[in-house]
């Protein structure tokens, strides 16, 4: 979690204007290209780099269409964060309307879904564009508490004259993101935001548990989910001889038999009845269930003799491999660490050794347990591309990797080594 700056510490409880006056004196500066006396936090200076780059005006004041209330009804019954709404206003609102602040909610496009709070701060928001349907990403209206815990995958509090654009530096914003535990999909993000008098430094502390408490609640009405899906699944596997497994649309298994028992397998993103290939099964034949799949092997899993694979870390959190081969094609969602892991298997064809891999990822060749864990779960999805002794892609395997135009956007907040190498020499 990013903690509060000295300078807003030190003034914030005693001098709120002091306070503002110095943020003011940092943001001038930076925007400027000079020195300041001090420098701003390095999740803000990045944030100003990205915006500045896409071509913000910090004097201009835009703001894009907003979504009619149709399309913002639609967007709240098909997201998630609708389940965990009671979760994050008992956490958040009355505490928020009692410190004249609001709440607010916005899914993974940065649009705003919801607002609560108090009704005072919310007309002050109005006048900053702070509105049901408004499109919130830091790309759009520049450094704040929606859009930029979005890019950078993690809480932050964006203070006065931190925020990017001059129209909004008397306002202070906490947000977090909030994911969701059955895929590592960000859902969208909540924000505690108000005036800058009002601001206090463990308002991101308090932002964050209540986050924290919504994917909990995520969590447990996925296994209830599963329970349910096991009650329709059971009765059908009973009936079965052989291999089979019952799965929910997300790939987590419910229930299983005549086979060891996977946690997930990781499912095409389109996935149609039929026959299939699916990595570590290999050949299936795939039945629909209310809620989920009937999955029946019936090849053993074999080595792709010429596939294709691309590596594609470049977008934002938002990292794949995708794998075609003479069975099909079929792509994966990348959690950071093995983001990382392929990064550097791709590159350097001719493979590492455990020793090598601890040391790329984690500064430290001794964690050898560590790296050879998070590669036995990797090949739990990539199994017929990947070979081990050394750790590699396979030979016959064509391997494209794809990375972000600008250095500092590639695993942007990875400190592995090896990463951290190909940031600088890119540069």
């Amino acid at each position: 979690m990013a903690n509060p700056p000295l300078y807003v510490e030190r003034f914030a409880a005693a001098d709120t204007a002091r306070a503002a006056r110095m943020l003011s004196e940092v943001r001038e500066a930076a925007l400027a290209g000079r020195r300041a006396r001090v420098a701003p936090r390095p999740v803000i200076a990045e944030s100003w780099d990205r915006v500045l780059r896409v071509g913000l005006d910090p004097e201009h004041d835009f703001r894009s269409g907003l979504l009619d209330a149709a399309e913002i009804r639609r967007r709240r019954a098909r997201s998630p964060l609708r389940t965990v709404l009671p979760v994050l206003r008992e956490g958040l609102v009355s505490v928020a309307d009692a410190a004249h602040h609001i709440m607010v909610i916005a899914d993974v496009d940065g649009r705003v879904l919801w607002r609560e709070g108090s009704p005072a701060v919310l007309r002050k928001a109005d006048a900053l564009g702070f509105l049901l349907g408004a499109d919130w990403r830091e790309s759009v209206v520049g450094t704040n508490g929606v859009g930029t815990p979005a890019v950078v995958g993690r809480p932050v509090q964006v203070f006065a004259a931190e925020h990017f654009v001059r129209s909004q530096t008397s306002w202070t914003c906490a947000g977090a993101p909030i994911v969701d535990p059955r895929n590592g999909r960000m859902l969208g993000v909540v924000d505690v935001s108000g005036p800058m008098e009002t601001m206090h430094p463990a308002t991101l502390a308090w932002v964050t548990s209540v986050a924290k408490l919504a994917e909990a609640r995520l969590r447990e009405l996925h296994l209830a989910s599963l329970e349910r899906l096991r009650a329709v699944g059971a009765p059908v596997l009973a009936r079965l001889a052989g291999r089979a497994l019952v799965v929910d649309r997300d790939g987590w298994t419910a229930a299983v038999t005549g086979m060891p028992y996977p946690r997930r397998v990781a499912l095409p993103r389109e996935l149609a009845p039929g026959r299939c290939a699916l990595p570590a099964l290999g050949g299936c034949a795939v039945e629909p269930l209310a809620g989920g799949w009937l999955v029946r092997p019936v090849d053993e899993p074999e080595p792709s003799a010429a596939a294709r694979v691309v590596l594609d870390l470049s977008r934002p959190r938002r990292w794949t491999v995708t794998v075609s081969d003479g069975t099909g094609t079929w792509t994966h969602e990348l959690s950071p660490r093995h983001a990382e892991l392929l990064f550097v298997l791709a590159e350097h064809p001719d493979g590492r050794s455990a020793a090598q891999l601890a040391a790329d990822l984690f500064g430290d060749p001794a964690r050898t347990v560590t790296a050879r864990a998070e590669m036995s779960r990797v090949r739990r999805y990539l199994g017929g591309v990947l070979a081990h002794r050394p750790y590699r892609f396979r030979d016959p395997a064509h391997v494209e990797l794809r990375l972000p135009d600008a250095p500092g956007d590639l695993l942007p907040r990875s400190t592995a080594p090896a990463v951290l190498r190909a940031r600088t020499a890119r540069a």
